[in-house]
Protein backbone atom coordinates (compact mmCIF):
# COMPACT_ATOMS: atom_id res chain seq x y z
CA UNK A 1 0.00 0.00 0.00
CA UNK A 2 2.82 2.43 0.84
CA UNK A 3 5.20 1.27 -1.90
CA UNK A 4 4.31 3.96 -4.42
CA UNK A 5 4.38 6.64 -1.70
CA UNK A 6 8.02 5.80 -0.87
CA UNK A 7 9.05 4.89 -4.43
CA UNK A 8 9.66 1.20 -3.75
CA UNK A 9 9.73 -1.55 -6.35
CA UNK A 10 8.52 -4.26 -3.93
CA UNK A 11 7.78 -4.76 -0.22
CA UNK A 12 10.94 -4.22 1.86
CA UNK A 13 9.89 -5.95 5.09
CA UNK A 14 8.25 -9.24 4.19
CA UNK A 15 8.72 -11.83 6.93
CA UNK A 16 9.30 -14.66 4.44
CA UNK A 17 13.03 -15.04 3.69
CA UNK A 18 14.20 -13.20 0.58
CA UNK A 19 17.85 -13.94 -0.17
CA UNK A 20 18.17 -10.80 -2.30
CA UNK A 21 17.61 -8.80 0.91
CA UNK A 22 20.19 -10.64 3.04
CA UNK A 23 21.83 -8.21 5.48
CA UNK A 24 25.46 -9.02 6.30
CA UNK A 25 25.62 -6.74 9.35
CA UNK A 26 25.55 -7.88 12.99
CA UNK A 27 28.07 -10.56 11.96
CA UNK A 28 25.48 -12.38 9.80
CA UNK A 29 27.84 -12.24 6.82
CA UNK A 30 30.71 -13.56 8.93
CA UNK A 31 28.48 -16.35 10.26
CA UNK A 32 27.56 -17.32 6.70
CA UNK A 33 31.25 -17.45 5.70
CA UNK A 34 32.06 -19.60 8.72
CA UNK A 35 29.18 -21.96 7.93
CA UNK A 36 30.43 -22.26 4.35
CA UNK A 37 33.84 -23.22 5.68
CA UNK A 38 32.40 -25.72 8.17
CA UNK A 39 30.39 -27.44 5.44
CA UNK A 40 33.29 -27.48 2.98
CA UNK A 41 35.53 -29.12 5.60
CA UNK A 42 33.04 -32.00 5.65
CA UNK A 43 33.50 -33.06 9.26
CA UNK A 44 30.93 -33.73 11.98
CA UNK A 45 27.59 -32.06 12.63
CA UNK A 46 27.00 -28.29 12.63
CA UNK A 47 24.55 -26.52 14.95
CA UNK A 48 22.95 -23.07 14.46
CA UNK A 49 20.96 -21.72 17.40
CA UNK A 50 18.90 -18.54 17.66
CA UNK A 51 15.67 -17.23 19.12
CA UNK A 52 12.41 -17.36 17.16
CA UNK A 53 12.67 -14.82 14.35
CA UNK A 54 16.44 -14.31 14.63
CA UNK A 55 17.14 -15.19 10.99
CA UNK A 56 17.93 -18.92 11.02
CA UNK A 57 15.77 -19.70 7.99
CA UNK A 58 17.30 -16.82 6.03
CA UNK A 59 20.76 -18.16 6.80
CA UNK A 60 19.63 -21.61 5.69
CA UNK A 61 18.38 -20.22 2.36
CA UNK A 62 21.58 -18.20 1.88
CA UNK A 63 23.66 -21.33 2.34
CA UNK A 64 21.78 -23.03 -0.48
CA UNK A 65 22.42 -20.00 -2.71
CA UNK A 66 26.11 -19.66 -1.85
CA UNK A 67 27.16 -23.31 -1.71
CA UNK A 68 29.02 -24.75 -4.66
CA UNK A 69 27.14 -26.40 -7.50
CA UNK A 70 28.91 -29.59 -6.43
CA UNK A 71 26.84 -29.67 -3.24
CA UNK A 72 23.39 -31.28 -3.09
CA UNK A 73 21.13 -29.86 -0.34
CA UNK A 74 18.21 -31.78 1.19
CA UNK A 75 15.79 -30.51 3.84
CA UNK A 76 13.85 -31.90 6.75
CA UNK A 77 11.26 -29.27 7.60
CA UNK A 78 8.96 -31.49 9.70
CA UNK A 79 10.58 -31.85 13.14
CA UNK A 80 7.97 -34.24 14.58
CA UNK A 81 9.11 -37.25 12.53
CA UNK A 82 9.41 -40.53 14.41
CA UNK A 83 12.66 -42.52 14.42
CA UNK A 84 10.93 -45.17 12.30
CA UNK A 85 10.14 -42.62 9.57
CA UNK A 86 13.20 -40.38 9.45
CA UNK A 87 15.33 -42.64 7.24
CA UNK A 88 12.48 -43.11 4.78
CA UNK A 89 11.99 -39.33 4.59
CA UNK A 90 15.70 -38.75 3.93
CA UNK A 91 15.67 -41.46 1.27
CA UNK A 92 12.65 -39.78 -0.34
CA UNK A 93 14.47 -36.41 -0.34
CA UNK A 94 17.37 -38.17 -2.09
CA UNK A 95 14.86 -39.46 -4.70
CA UNK A 96 15.56 -43.10 -3.83
CA UNK A 97 13.12 -45.88 -4.66
CA UNK A 98 12.00 -46.96 -1.18
CA UNK A 99 8.63 -47.78 0.36
CA UNK A 100 7.17 -47.98 3.86
CA UNK A 101 7.43 -51.77 3.90
CA UNK A 102 11.22 -51.69 3.68
CA UNK A 103 13.15 -52.12 6.95
CA UNK A 104 15.38 -49.39 8.36
CA UNK A 105 18.42 -51.52 7.61
CA UNK A 106 17.47 -51.83 3.93
CA UNK A 107 16.77 -48.10 3.68
CA UNK A 108 20.09 -47.28 5.34
CA UNK A 109 21.90 -49.48 2.83
CA UNK A 110 20.18 -47.71 -0.06
CA UNK A 111 21.15 -44.33 1.40
CA UNK A 112 24.77 -45.40 1.89
CA UNK A 113 25.05 -46.76 -1.64
CA UNK A 114 23.61 -43.51 -3.03
CA UNK A 115 26.00 -41.36 -0.97
CA UNK A 116 28.99 -43.45 -2.06
CA UNK A 117 28.02 -42.88 -5.68
CA UNK A 118 27.72 -39.13 -5.04
CA UNK A 119 31.17 -39.18 -3.44
CA UNK A 120 32.62 -41.03 -6.42
CA UNK A 121 31.17 -38.29 -8.64
CA UNK A 122 32.90 -35.65 -6.43
CA UNK A 123 29.61 -34.39 -5.10
CA UNK A 124 28.83 -33.53 -1.47
CA UNK A 125 25.44 -34.03 0.19
CA UNK A 126 24.30 -31.74 3.02
CA UNK A 127 21.21 -32.31 5.18
CA UNK A 128 19.51 -29.24 6.71
CA UNK A 129 17.23 -29.95 9.69
CA UNK A 130 15.01 -27.00 10.62
CA UNK A 131 13.28 -26.57 14.01
CA UNK A 132 15.58 -29.28 15.36
CA UNK A 133 14.63 -28.41 18.97
CA UNK A 134 11.21 -30.01 18.35
CA UNK A 135 12.60 -33.27 17.01
CA UNK A 136 12.25 -36.28 19.35
CA UNK A 137 15.52 -37.37 20.93
CA UNK A 138 15.14 -40.83 19.40
CA UNK A 139 14.88 -39.26 15.94
CA UNK A 140 17.96 -37.14 16.56
CA UNK A 141 19.77 -40.33 17.49
CA UNK A 142 18.81 -41.88 14.15
CA UNK A 143 20.28 -38.82 12.43
CA UNK A 144 23.47 -39.23 14.45
CA UNK A 145 23.87 -42.75 13.10
CA UNK A 146 23.96 -41.29 9.59
CA UNK A 147 27.08 -39.36 10.58
CA UNK A 148 28.86 -42.73 10.81
CA UNK A 149 28.65 -43.11 7.03
CA UNK A 150 32.11 -42.22 5.76
CA UNK A 151 35.04 -43.21 3.59
CA UNK A 152 38.61 -43.37 4.86
CA UNK A 153 38.91 -39.60 4.50
CA UNK A 154 35.46 -38.01 4.23
CA UNK A 155 32.00 -38.01 5.75
CA UNK A 156 29.41 -39.05 3.18
CA UNK A 157 26.68 -36.84 4.65
CA UNK A 158 27.15 -33.42 6.24
CA UNK A 159 24.41 -32.24 8.65
CA UNK A 160 23.35 -28.79 9.86
CA UNK A 161 20.85 -28.52 12.74
CA UNK A 162 18.92 -25.24 12.96
CA UNK A 163 17.07 -24.72 16.22
CA UNK A 164 15.95 -22.50 19.07
CA UNK A 165 17.83 -22.35 22.42
CA UNK A 166 15.77 -25.32 23.59
CA UNK A 167 17.93 -27.42 21.27
CA UNK A 168 20.93 -26.81 23.54
CA UNK A 169 18.84 -27.86 26.54
CA UNK A 170 17.89 -31.08 24.76
CA UNK A 171 21.48 -31.81 23.78
CA UNK A 172 22.65 -31.30 27.36
CA UNK A 173 20.81 -34.45 28.47
CA UNK A 174 23.31 -37.22 29.38
CA UNK A 175 21.72 -39.94 27.26
CA UNK A 176 22.23 -37.92 24.05
CA UNK A 177 25.84 -36.92 24.71
CA UNK A 178 27.03 -39.02 21.74
CA UNK A 179 25.22 -36.65 19.39
CA UNK A 180 26.55 -33.58 21.19
CA UNK A 181 30.12 -34.86 20.86
CA UNK A 182 29.65 -35.12 17.08
CA UNK A 183 28.89 -31.39 16.83
CA UNK A 184 32.09 -29.77 15.58
CA UNK A 185 30.83 -26.21 14.97
CA UNK A 186 28.25 -24.21 16.94
CA UNK A 187 26.90 -20.83 15.85
CA UNK A 188 24.65 -18.46 17.81
CA UNK A 189 22.60 -15.71 16.14
CA UNK A 190 22.49 -12.76 18.52
CA UNK A 191 19.77 -10.05 18.40
CA UNK A 192 20.51 -6.79 16.61
CA UNK A 193 21.77 -3.85 18.71
CA UNK A 194 20.33 -0.37 17.92
CA UNK A 195 23.07 0.65 15.44
CA UNK A 196 22.72 -2.55 13.41
CA UNK A 197 18.93 -2.21 13.57
CA UNK A 198 19.22 1.21 11.90
CA UNK A 199 21.57 -0.11 9.23
CA UNK A 200 19.29 -3.09 8.62
CA UNK A 201 16.17 -0.95 8.19
CA UNK A 202 17.75 1.47 5.74
CA UNK A 203 19.56 -1.33 3.88
CA UNK A 204 16.30 -3.14 3.18
CA UNK A 205 14.68 0.07 1.92
CA UNK A 206 17.59 0.93 -0.39
CA UNK A 207 17.63 -2.64 -1.70
CA UNK A 208 14.06 -2.28 -3.03
CA UNK A 209 14.61 1.04 -4.76
CA UNK A 210 14.23 3.79 -2.13
CA UNK A 211 16.37 6.81 -3.06
CA UNK A 212 15.36 9.58 -0.63
CA UNK A 213 16.64 10.62 2.80
CA UNK A 214 16.71 7.87 5.42
CA UNK A 215 13.19 6.93 6.50
CA UNK A 216 14.42 5.68 9.91
CA UNK A 217 16.85 7.61 12.08
CA UNK A 218 18.87 6.64 15.14
CA UNK A 219 16.04 7.48 17.53
CA UNK A 220 13.33 5.55 15.72
CA UNK A 221 15.66 2.60 15.18
CA UNK A 222 16.25 2.57 18.93
CA UNK A 223 12.50 2.38 19.51
CA UNK A 224 12.23 -0.46 16.98
CA UNK A 225 15.02 -2.30 18.79
CA UNK A 226 13.27 -1.76 22.12
CA UNK A 227 9.96 -3.28 21.05
CA UNK A 228 11.40 -5.99 18.78
CA UNK A 229 14.15 -7.23 21.12
CA UNK A 230 16.44 -6.99 18.08
CA UNK A 231 14.84 -10.00 16.36
CA UNK A 232 14.66 -9.58 12.58
CA UNK A 233 11.15 -10.96 12.14
CA UNK A 234 9.78 -8.52 14.72
CA UNK A 235 11.84 -5.71 13.22
CA UNK A 236 10.21 -6.42 9.84
CA UNK A 237 6.71 -6.45 11.33
CA UNK A 238 7.24 -3.17 13.20
CA UNK A 239 8.91 -1.47 10.23
CA UNK A 240 6.13 -2.48 7.87
CA UNK A 241 3.39 -1.17 10.19
CA UNK A 242 5.37 1.97 11.00
CA UNK A 243 5.74 2.86 7.33
CA UNK A 244 2.04 2.26 6.82
CA UNK A 245 1.35 4.69 9.66
CA UNK A 246 3.69 7.27 8.11
CA UNK A 247 1.99 6.81 4.73
CA UNK A 248 -1.45 7.33 6.26
CA UNK A 249 -0.25 10.73 7.55
CA UNK A 250 1.39 11.66 4.23
CA UNK A 251 4.84 11.61 5.84
CA UNK A 252 8.08 10.29 4.30
CA UNK A 253 9.74 9.87 7.70
CA UNK A 254 8.93 7.30 10.37
CA UNK A 255 8.70 8.78 13.87
CA UNK A 256 8.89 7.18 17.31
CA UNK A 257 5.13 7.65 17.61
CA UNK A 258 4.60 5.58 14.45
CA UNK A 259 6.77 2.79 15.87
CA UNK A 260 4.99 2.81 19.23
CA UNK A 261 1.64 2.61 17.47
CA UNK A 262 2.91 -0.32 15.42
CA UNK A 263 4.09 -2.06 18.59
CA UNK A 264 0.68 -1.61 20.21
CA UNK A 265 -0.86 -3.26 17.14
CA UNK A 266 1.54 -6.24 17.23
CA UNK A 267 0.97 -9.56 18.93
CA UNK A 268 4.33 -9.56 20.67
CA UNK A 269 3.69 -6.28 22.55
CA UNK A 270 2.52 -8.34 25.51
CA UNK A 271 5.95 -9.94 25.70
CA UNK A 272 7.53 -6.50 25.81
CA UNK A 273 5.10 -5.33 28.51
CA UNK A 274 5.75 -8.43 30.62
CA UNK A 275 9.46 -7.78 30.42
CA UNK A 276 8.89 -4.23 31.66
CA UNK A 277 6.92 -5.59 34.62
CA UNK A 278 9.64 -8.10 35.39
CA UNK A 279 12.35 -5.46 35.26
CA UNK A 280 10.32 -3.15 37.49
CA UNK A 281 9.82 -5.97 40.00
CA UNK A 282 13.51 -6.74 40.01
CA UNK A 283 14.31 -3.08 40.55
CA UNK A 284 12.01 -2.95 43.61
CA UNK A 285 13.59 -6.10 45.03
CA UNK A 286 17.05 -4.69 44.41
CA UNK A 287 16.18 -1.46 46.20
CA UNK A 288 14.84 -3.43 49.16
CA UNK A 289 18.05 -5.42 49.28
CA UNK A 290 20.14 -2.25 49.30
CA UNK A 291 18.20 -0.89 52.30
CA UNK A 292 19.10 -3.95 54.36
CA UNK A 293 22.64 -4.34 53.07
CA UNK A 294 24.27 -1.66 55.21
CA UNK A 295 24.48 -3.77 58.35
CA UNK A 296 26.62 -6.28 56.49
CA UNK A 297 29.07 -3.90 54.82
CA UNK A 298 31.89 -4.54 57.27
CA UNK A 299 31.64 -8.28 56.89
CA UNK A 300 31.39 -8.04 53.14
CA UNK A 301 34.55 -5.92 52.89
CA UNK A 302 36.47 -8.51 54.89
CA UNK A 303 35.13 -11.40 52.83
CA UNK A 304 35.90 -9.69 49.54
CA UNK A 305 39.55 -9.24 50.52
CA UNK A 306 39.80 -13.01 50.94
CA UNK A 307 38.20 -13.64 47.56
CA UNK A 308 40.56 -11.52 45.46
CA UNK A 309 42.30 -13.74 42.94
CA UNK A 310 44.71 -13.27 40.11
CA UNK A 311 42.82 -12.59 36.88
CA UNK A 312 42.75 -15.57 34.59
CA UNK A 313 43.65 -15.35 30.93
CA UNK A 314 40.70 -14.80 28.58
CA UNK A 315 39.63 -17.78 26.50
CA UNK A 316 40.21 -17.58 22.77
CA UNK A 317 37.00 -18.86 21.21
CA UNK A 318 36.18 -19.99 17.72
CA UNK A 319 33.28 -17.50 17.69
CA UNK A 320 35.58 -14.57 18.60
CA UNK A 321 36.01 -13.75 14.92
CA UNK A 322 32.22 -13.57 14.59
CA UNK A 323 31.47 -11.43 17.63
CA UNK A 324 34.34 -8.94 17.93
CA UNK A 325 35.11 -5.95 15.80
CA UNK A 326 37.91 -6.66 13.31
CA UNK A 327 41.32 -5.34 14.29
CA UNK A 328 43.75 -3.94 11.72
CA UNK A 329 46.11 -6.60 10.37
CA UNK A 330 49.52 -6.24 11.92
CA UNK A 331 52.94 -6.70 10.39
CA UNK A 332 54.09 -9.87 12.12
CA UNK A 333 57.73 -9.17 11.32
CA UNK A 334 57.75 -6.22 13.72
CA UNK A 335 56.82 -8.34 16.77
CA UNK A 336 59.83 -8.55 19.12
CA UNK A 337 61.26 -11.93 20.09
CA UNK A 338 60.04 -13.11 23.49
CA UNK A 339 60.31 -16.22 25.62
CA UNK A 340 57.07 -18.13 26.21
CA UNK A 341 56.93 -21.31 28.28
CA UNK A 342 60.74 -21.44 28.20
CA UNK A 343 60.87 -21.40 24.39
CA UNK A 344 61.52 -18.55 22.00
CA UNK A 345 58.27 -16.89 20.95
CA UNK A 346 57.55 -17.04 17.22
CA UNK A 347 55.21 -14.72 15.41
CA UNK A 348 52.45 -15.83 13.06
CA UNK A 349 54.62 -15.68 9.93
CA UNK A 350 57.24 -18.00 11.42
CA UNK A 351 54.60 -20.37 12.70
CA UNK A 352 52.93 -20.48 9.25
CA UNK A 353 56.23 -21.55 7.67
CA UNK A 354 56.79 -24.29 10.26
CA UNK A 355 53.24 -25.54 9.74
CA UNK A 356 53.88 -25.90 6.01
CA UNK A 357 56.97 -27.98 6.78
CA UNK A 358 55.00 -30.13 9.24
CA UNK A 359 52.12 -30.77 6.82
CA UNK A 360 54.51 -31.75 4.04
CA UNK A 361 55.64 -34.79 6.04
CA UNK A 362 52.55 -35.51 8.19
CA UNK A 363 50.63 -38.71 7.37
CA UNK A 364 47.20 -38.17 5.79
CA UNK A 365 45.43 -40.57 8.16
CA UNK A 366 46.75 -38.93 11.31
CA UNK A 367 44.78 -36.38 13.35
CA UNK A 368 45.25 -32.92 14.83
CA UNK A 369 43.10 -30.77 17.13
CA UNK A 370 41.71 -27.52 15.72
CA UNK A 371 41.69 -25.08 18.64
CA UNK A 372 40.00 -22.09 17.00
CA UNK A 373 39.82 -19.90 13.87
CA UNK A 374 40.29 -16.17 13.37
CA UNK A 375 40.21 -13.79 10.42
CA UNK A 376 43.64 -12.91 9.07
CA UNK A 377 42.70 -9.31 9.81
CA UNK A 378 42.64 -10.37 13.48
CA UNK A 379 46.25 -11.56 13.45
CA UNK A 380 46.87 -9.75 16.73
CA UNK A 381 44.44 -12.14 18.45
CA UNK A 382 46.45 -15.10 17.21
CA UNK A 383 49.68 -13.42 18.34
CA UNK A 384 48.11 -12.91 21.77
CA UNK A 385 47.19 -16.58 21.96
CA UNK A 386 50.74 -17.60 21.10
CA UNK A 387 52.09 -15.37 23.87
CA UNK A 388 49.56 -16.65 26.42
CA UNK A 389 49.27 -20.30 25.40
CA UNK A 390 48.56 -22.54 28.43
CA UNK A 391 51.68 -24.07 29.91
CA UNK A 392 50.13 -27.54 29.57
CA UNK A 393 50.54 -27.29 25.78
CA UNK A 394 53.79 -28.07 23.99
CA UNK A 395 54.39 -24.69 22.36
CA UNK A 396 56.45 -26.24 19.56
CA UNK A 397 53.42 -28.27 18.48
CA UNK A 398 51.06 -25.33 17.96
CA UNK A 399 50.48 -24.93 14.23
CA UNK A 400 48.82 -22.22 12.13
CA UNK A 401 47.79 -22.30 8.51
CA UNK A 402 45.91 -19.87 6.30
CA UNK A 403 42.89 -20.87 4.22
CA UNK A 404 40.32 -19.16 2.04
CA UNK A 405 36.59 -19.33 2.78
CA UNK A 406 34.26 -17.75 0.26
CA UNK A 407 36.90 -15.23 -0.79
CA UNK A 408 37.97 -14.31 2.76
CA UNK A 409 41.16 -15.39 4.51
CA UNK A 410 41.20 -17.15 7.89
CA UNK A 411 43.85 -18.47 10.26
CA UNK A 412 43.26 -21.96 11.64
CA UNK A 413 45.14 -22.75 14.87
CA UNK A 414 45.95 -26.43 15.49
CA UNK A 415 47.63 -28.49 18.17
CA UNK A 416 49.86 -31.54 17.81
CA UNK A 417 49.67 -34.64 15.61
CA UNK A 418 48.18 -37.96 16.70
CA UNK A 419 48.50 -41.35 15.04
CA UNK A 420 45.16 -42.68 16.32
CA UNK A 421 41.77 -41.07 16.86
CA UNK A 422 41.59 -42.40 20.42
CA UNK A 423 44.89 -40.73 21.27
CA UNK A 424 43.60 -37.44 19.86
CA UNK A 425 40.30 -37.71 21.77
CA UNK A 426 42.19 -38.41 25.01
CA UNK A 427 44.21 -35.22 24.53
CA UNK A 428 41.10 -33.27 23.53
CA UNK A 429 39.44 -34.27 26.80
CA UNK A 430 42.39 -32.98 28.85
CA UNK A 431 42.64 -29.54 27.23
CA UNK A 432 42.36 -26.59 29.64
CA UNK A 433 38.87 -25.16 30.18
CA UNK A 434 39.95 -21.91 28.49
CA UNK A 435 40.52 -23.82 25.25
CA UNK A 436 37.46 -26.06 25.58
CA UNK A 437 35.37 -22.87 25.57
CA UNK A 438 36.17 -22.57 21.85
CA UNK A 439 34.69 -26.03 21.09
CA UNK A 440 37.92 -27.57 19.69
CA UNK A 441 37.52 -30.67 17.54
CA UNK A 442 39.52 -33.28 15.63
CA UNK A 443 40.74 -32.80 12.06
CA UNK A 444 42.26 -35.35 9.72
CA UNK A 445 45.59 -34.28 8.27
CA UNK A 446 44.28 -34.99 4.78
CA UNK A 447 41.48 -32.44 5.31
CA UNK A 448 44.00 -29.87 6.57
CA UNK A 449 46.09 -30.28 3.45
CA UNK A 450 42.99 -29.63 1.32
CA UNK A 451 42.30 -26.46 3.29
CA UNK A 452 45.83 -25.21 2.72
CA UNK A 453 45.60 -25.99 -0.98
CA UNK A 454 42.37 -23.98 -1.19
Amino acid sequence: MYQEHFGLSRPPFKITPDTSLFFEGNQRGAALDALMYAISSGEGIIKVVGEVGSGKTMLCRMLEVRLSNDVDVIYIANPSLSPDNILHVIAHELHLDVNNEMSKVDVMQRIQAHLLKKHADNRQVVLFVEEAQSMPIETLEEIRLLSNLETDHNKLLQMVLFGQPELDEKLSQPHIRQLKERITHSFYLTPFPPDDTLQYLNFRLRAVGYKGPDVFNKKTAGVVKKYSDGLTRRINILADKSMLAAFSEGSHTVTATHVKSAAQDSEFKKTVDSKKILLSTLAVLLLAGVLFAGIYIGRQDSAEQNLIKTATKPAVTQEASLTQSPAPRIDSTTVPVETVNNVTFENVSERLAKTQQWLSVAADNNFSIQLFMARTSDADKVEAFLRNAPETLDFTKIYIYETDVNGRSWYSVLYNEFITQDEAIEKLDTLPASLKASDPYLRRISALKKDVAR
